[in-house]
Order: structure tokens, then sequence, then C-alpha cells
């Protein structure tokens, strides 16, 4: 069989756990669109309060996200995922009981407090070997655009048929679904591997954090979902005001998300292929700006926030499959898996401003506060874009040395020596070497023909 061949059992890891991933992401975005519609009925609610309830559920994943991560290197993997869900279940129910938007604040903290999403990529690392880890993972980084979509689509018609209550009780059955897929279909590993690009490493915090290329990164994702959830405080209730019934408001996610994901393909293909990532970056940040503009100016005429709302989704999504490809290239050798911590951390951060801030603004000013304060933190990141520099456009790679073959300054010095290779760590506790490379003059094959002669 072709090694490069998913096995039979990385197949199904790989599924098993995307559905985990994608049933709690889904219960997560459907809550977006509806909330700040339906919210409104809520004992005690006001436009403050609901976008704080929109936001406290990054407040609480970015507090656990790490912890959770190295907790599950102590205590396993699936106990840790299982917990998450649990918790996250519980929180639906507490949201989905209560009358009050305090009651739905406390269930939103409740159900951030599950952070497994850096438990679910371990075990992912755990169960599949390293030549089919990439695959596995773009696999996963898919499915999160995919259900994104979907849950944009499908809050506003179940909360409809359902009612608010309805949809938090279906968040919560999600959530069981996904514990029964880890217990029965999601494969036990034998141990845990020791992996740094896919596990976050103790004390590699100072040097992902030091990183000013990964600092404007981080910036960047916490500035994309500072927007959208600010944007998304405001925009239901206006597309409702300018004539788009909440129950009709799924016809227009719908097409913005169609004609989203149809743009995303040239966007990314003319990023890689040609590196032009840099480029690409700055025209996103600046639709993402001409966007809040739009939105800014068009009051309460509907075709103007659905032109705004189309173009922000344009710039949203191509940014949300371009910044993982860059924190990759980005990230030191063996330090990919804190940088990806530390970018999802960032994004739950924004997820946490975005919501609070955007919740306050529209209570004192309306949605021209609200898009007009986005405007301007989206001119303040296109600023900050334009310092950025061309990325590497090289791959990380984790060989694992074969036996005999020991993790020496001496080889550390022949594979940097090696041309294509940007930039080596020696990691002897794990036997293996975490290699920088320009793919198109190295592939792993070469590095380990290198090594083994």
């Amino acid at each position: 069989m072709n090694d490069f061949t998913m096995t039979r059992g990385e197949r199904r890891a790989t599924w098993a756990l995307g559905s985990v991933f994608s049933l709690r992401m889904l219960g997560m975005f459907m809550v977006l669109p509806v909330l700040t519609t339906y919210g409104m009925s809520l004992a005690g609610a006001s436009e403050a309060l609901i976008g704080l309830a929109i936001g406290i559920y990054g407040l609480t994943q970015a507090l656990f996200q790490i912890p959770f991560g190295l907790l599950s290197d102590r205590i396993g993997r699936k106990p840790l995922i299982v917990g998450g869900l649990l918790m996250f279940a519980l929180g639906s129910v507490v949201a989905a009981l209560t009358h009050s938007i305090w009651g739905v604040i406390l269930g939103r903290a409740l159900q951030g407090s599950g952070a497994i999403s850096a438990a679910v990529m371990a075990l992912l690392s755990d169960l599949t070997r390293e030549q089919n880890r990439t695959k596995a993972m773009a696999f996963i980084g898919v499915s999160f655009g995919i259900t994104f979509a979907i849950a944009m689509v499908t809050g506003p018609l179940i909360t409809h048929a359902l009612g608010l209550s309805g949809l938090f009780w279906l968040i919560a059955l999600l959530a069981l679904g996904g514990i029964a897929i880890t217990l029965w279909l999601v494969p036990t590993p034998t141990g845990h591997l020791l992996n740094r690009e896919s596990s976050m490493v103790r004390g590699g915090m100072r040097t992902v954090l030091t990183n000013p290329r990964l600092l404007k990164l981080n910036l960047g994702i916490l500035c994309v979902h500072t927007l959208l959830m600010s944007s998304f405080v405001a925009l239901p209730s206006l597309l409702e005001q300018a004539g788009l019934p909440r129950d009709s408001q799924w016809q227009a996610y719908l097409v913005t998300m169609l004609v989203a994901f149809v743009s995303v393909v040239p966007f990314i293909i003319y990023a890689e292929k040609r590196r032009q990532m840099k480029r690409v970056f700055q025209i996103c940040v600046l639709v993402m700006l001409i966007a809040e503009v739009v939105l800014w100016q068009a009051g309460l005429q509907l075709w103007g926030l659905l032109a705004g709302l189309q173009l922000f989704f344009i710039g949203f999504n191509v940014m949300e499959a371009l910044l993982p490809s860059l924190i990759s290239k980005e990230s030191p050798p063996g330090y990919k898996g804190t940088a990806m911590g530390v970018y999802s951390t960032s994004q739950f951060i924004g997820v946490a401003i975005g919501g609070s801030l955007g919740g306050l603004l529209y209570s004192l000013g309306g949605g021209v506060l609200v898009f007009g304060s986005c405007a301007l933190l989206a001119l303040a990141w296109l600023g900050v874009s334009l310092t950025m520099q061309e990325p590497p456009y090289v791959s990380s790679l984790r060989i694992v040395l074969p036996a005999g073959v020991a993790a020496s300054p001496a080889l550390e010095q022949r594979i940097r020596a090696c041309d294509g290779v940007s930039d080596v760590l020696l990691a002897p506790a794990e036997h293996s070497l975490y290699v920088k490379v320009d793919t198109k003059h190295v592939t792993r094959s070469d590095l380990e023909r290198l090594i083994a002669a």
C-alpha cells in the first residue's frame, strides 16, 4: 500500500473528530444571526447585554483554550473532550431553560468553558501518521468554513420554527451527539504522541509571543472576529428594520455565503501558486474596510446593508483560509502547535471584544456608531498590514529519526546546509527534527534519504 494513503483507521479518526469539531462549532455559530433579534424578548434584555451574551463565549474560550490543551497531556484527550462537551451541553441547557438575558449570558459562559479545540487537534495527531497529518488537519480546517456557512443559514430557520429556547435545546443535543461520536467512533490511541507541531510546548509561549511576524497575524485574527461579532450585534436587527423579516434573513445569508465561498478559491490559488500572500492579505483587509464603510453609510437601505454584508464575507472567508497558512509559514520550527494555540486564543479574544464592545456601541449610537467604529478598526489594521513582510513560502516538517541515527548537532548542521531548508530544530527527547523547507526545492523523501545516508 502507498505509505501516503490514509489507512482506514486514519480516515475514521479524521471524519469522527471532524464531526465532533463541526457539531460544536455549529452550536456556537447558529446563535450569531438570531440572538440580537429573538434575544430582545428576554427579560432584562438590552443591546449592551445582548452583545455581552454574544461575546462572553469568546472570553471563557480564551481563558481555557491553552490550559485545557496542556491538561489533555495529563488526563488524556478523550476525557477532556467529553468533559468539555458536557460543559458545552450544560451551558446550552441553562440558556434553554431561562427567560432572562442573564441566564443566557451564564449559559454562553458555560458553553465557552468547554474549550476542546486543542485537545481535538492533539488527539488527531495521536491517531494519524506524520505523512498524513497535514491532510487530516486540512479536513478539519475546511469543515470550519462549511460549518460556519451552514450555521448562518440554519440558525434563523431553526429559531423561527422552535424559538430561541428550542435552538439551545438542539445545540445541547448536538453536544451530546459529539460525546457519542467521541466515545464510540473515535479510536482510542495507544499513547500520547509528543509532537510540537500539533501540541503546545511548555515554555514555548515566550518564543511565540515575542515573534513580531506572528504578533501581526494574531492581531489579524483578533481584528477579523472583533469585526464579525461587532457587526452581527447590529446587522440582524437593522436588516429587519430595513424590511427583511428575521424569519427570511436565512435567504440573504445563503446567497452571501455561496458567493463568498466561490470567491475564496481564486484568491487562495493566486496567493499560494503565485506567492502573493501579502498582497492578498492586504486586499482582504481593504475589502473588509470598504464593507464596514458601506454598512456605515447604508442606514436602513436594504440593498446597501446586503452589499456591505456580501463584501464583508468575501474578505472574511478568504482571511479565515489565509491566516492559518500564514501562521504555519511564520512559526519557528517545532513551535507550530504553540503558535496555533496563541492564534486560537487571539481569535476568541476578538469574539469577546467584538460582542461586548459592539453591544455597548449599539446601545449608545445604533448601527452608525458600530460600523463607524469597525471602519476605524479596519483602517488601523490596514495600516499594520502595510508593514508586513512577504512570508517565507515554506512548509513545516517533522522528521522522525530512524533507529541508530542520533539527534546530534552534526546532523542538524547537515540538514541546515541542504538547499531549500530555512530552519531546523533538534528535538532529542522525541528523537526528531523539525524542519522548515521550501518543498519546491526539497521534499520529505529528500531529507529522509539525507538522514539515512
